[in-house]
């Protein structure tokens, strides 16, 4: 008899650890409290830009082997696009200096060396200086660890720490930030190909994935929300998902929980998750960018932090974004639109824009907040932890969620055979 794998949540853990389970032979059954895939990682129809928008400008790097695969799983990883090398050009607005780090295509930081392809005016001794970033432990803080000022980390390491820990990098995790060196500068270009959804995130990382799934006989309900689990013996024994609705489990039947934090407490009571989190701001602007235009701009000195150039939209993403949730929406879009003009270089009054501001984007990448990310394995036995807060050893990535999805679909393929 086959068993069943049930998965709560269909964000972008869930729907890997589906696909992963559904391969290796179990009945998948994908269960989503909202009504649309794919969590913080979605696409969707905007009306007062009259296009289709992501809720958020996620970069993946050719390193991200995880991801990667999944795409690879669901046949859309040709969706995900980028120029051939390893090149990011940056600008300073308030200077209106621009230069270009070319990291290459090597599997060596050898970037570093060549004057002309690492940051102007640094040396090879201020890259030195990150290595203890390389070894230090998660519950050290980066400004404990390494500089924190000059120009390397104001045009190269301040940027890039901020993408990837949403919080400002003093304050990070050393161990979350040696991560990601470790996994892209120090990895050589060949890891840190910047790769896009051009077509947009549902339509390369989330749709093709409830299709995978639809195709070969597995389902996935959306507005099908999970109240509370019943367990015996230190077993799940049935999902309750109110009323009489009430699912059953097999002995062999497992389930993997990949919803939010405060979600997953409410279900698991006792469960220890992170508590703090921030925000992430996005923005959109109809408007065709100029020939030649880097698919991804980093812009310094400004407001806005990455300028992303899709057809028809320009895009920004600010992290760490609280001290702007509350701003009043024109006034912000102004300001970020004035950024993006000189950061760009194209002019003209505000465009058709939308705002996007994810209040809890991601759990706050600090010692003592990733200190309570869980790991996979619960109390009950049958029961699987997925999601970007969890403990992966990364900080709230997308490399990190498919991770953790593969990570708790391994987990239960090990209790299968054991």
């Amino acid at each position: 008899m086959q068993n069943t794998a049930h998965i709560i949540g269909a964000g972008i853990s869930g729907l890997s650890a589906a696909v992963r389970l559904a391969n290796a032979g179990f009945k998948v059954a994908v269960h989503e409290a909202t009504h649309q895939a794919g969590g913080r990682c979605r696409s969707y129809f905007d009306g007062a830009t009259n296009l289709t928008i992501d809720n958020g400008n996620h970069l993946l790097l050719s390193g991200n082997s995880h991801a990667r695969a999944y795409a690879r799983a669901i046949g859309t990883e040709a969706g995900l696009v980028g120029p051939e090398r390893a090149q990011f050009p940056f600008v300073d607005i308030k200077t209106g200096q621009r230069w270009q780090i070319d990291l290459g295509d090597g599997r060596w930081p050898t970037w570093v060396l060549d004057e002309g392809r690492r940051v102007p005016d640094t040396g090879l001794s201020d890259y030195l200086k990150l290595a203890p970033l390389i070894w230090a432990s998660e519950e050290t803080l980066v400004g404990k660890s390494i500089p924190t000022e000059g120009i390397l980390y104001q045009r190269l390491v301040q940027p890039l720490l901020l993408a990837a820990l949403n919080v400002d990098p003093p304050e990070g995790s050393a161990g979350l930030a040696g991560a990601i060196v470790r996994e892209t500068l120090l990895a050589g270009g060949q890891a840190c190909r910047p790769l896009i959804a051009r077509d947009g995130l549902s339509a390369v990382l989330i749709e093709p994935a409830v299709t995978f799934l639809q195709e070969r006989g597995h389902t996935v309900q959306l507005g099908h929300e999970l109240r509370s689990f019943v367990s015996t013996d230190g077993k799940v024994t049935a999902l309750n998902f109110g009323g009489e609705d009430l699912i059953q489990l097999g002995a062999g039947d497992v389930v993997v929980m990949a919803v939010p934090p405060r979600a997953a407490a409410s279900l698991l009571p006792g469960l220890k998750t992170p508590t703090e989190f921030r925000a992430i701001v996005n923005a959109h602007f109809r408007f065709e960018p100029p020939p030649g235009s880097a698919p991804i701009l980093g812009v310094i000195g400004g407001i806005v932090e990455w300028l992303f150039a899709f057809p028809n939209r320009l895009s920004v993403t600010i992290s760490n974004g609280d001290r702007l949730v509350d701003m009043p929406r024109e006034e912000l879009a102004q300001a970020i639109w004035n950024d993006v003009c000189e950061a760009g270089g194209v002019s003209g009054e505000l465009p058709p824009w939308q705002i996007v501001r994810e209040r809890r984007a991601t759990f706050a990448a600090t010692p003592a907040q990733n200190a309570l990310r869980p790991g996979p394995v619960t109390a009950l036995k049958n029961l699987f932890l997925a999601g970007d807060w969890t403990a992966t050893g990364l900080p709230a990535t997308i490399e990190g969620s498919v991770r953790s999805g593969d990570r708790a679909a391994d987990l239960v393929l090990a209790a299968k055979g054991s």
